[in-house]
């Protein structure tokens, strides 16, 4: 796989290059602004339960991840990217970059709000910017919920939120159509036809 020349061949150097790009401002680095060139990709992947790889090993220091999780972004082309004001790397993601391991539900009706922590420590609160989505999986025809937390990137819910998501759902009435649903922030998000729950393998 193409890796660009310096600082992005080893992990440390590539840590340096964040660090540096993350000291510019308080809170997360503006990623959507920079328009760096295109220095290859690394050989880096994100596996579907929130693992990092760098190099076919998994990077064990947590810190380490979440300072590598605030400068990733998903463009256009559906790839996704750690980005700094000079260079722009591809890395792999096998589902979603992050993975929603807790939430907290407050409120009833349609004052509900759900807010969910990402194992890279983001809280979001999902609303009508931050929505959630639900499709079938293909393999095993499993529910599998994600939220947007910012920009393209999406959490995938882990099991256990996805459960608890789900216990908090009933039928709603959209487009006409009965759904179960849930809600949050003044929005409600279908699951899918009431009728079809039974069927569903959660």
């Amino acid at each position: 796989m193409a890796q660009s020349e310096g600082t992005l061949r080893d992990a440390a150097g590539l840590e340096a290059l964040i660090s540096r790009a993350a000291a510019q401002g308080k809170g997360l680095p503006p990623v959507e602004k920079w328009n760096p060139d295109f220095c290859g990709d690394l050989d880096m992947e994100i596996k579907a339960d929130g693992t990092w790889f760098y190099m076919g090993t998994p990077i064990g220091r947590a810190p380490l991840v979440r300072l590598f999780s605030t400068v990733l972004r998903r463009d256009a082309d559906g790839k996704t990217y750690l980005v700094t004001p000079v260079e722009k790397v591809g890395i792999r993601v096998e589902d979603a970059p992050f993975l929603g391991v807790e939430l907290n539900v407050s409120g009833e009706g349609a004052d509900q709000v759900m807010t969910f922590r990402t194992n890279v420590g983001d809280i979001v609160e999902a609303n009508a910017a931050n929505p959630l989505r639900f499709v079938i999986d293909p393999a095993n025809g499993g529910l599998k919920p994600y939220v947007l937390v910012r920009g393209r990137l999406e959490a995938l819910l882990a099991r256990p939120v996805m459960y608890e998501l789900v216990s908090h759902g009933e039928d709603i009435v959209v487009g006409g159509k009965s759904m179960f649903a849930v809600r949050s922030g003044g929005t409600v998000f279908p699951i899918m036809p009431s009728g079809e729950l039974e069927e569903q393998s959660l």
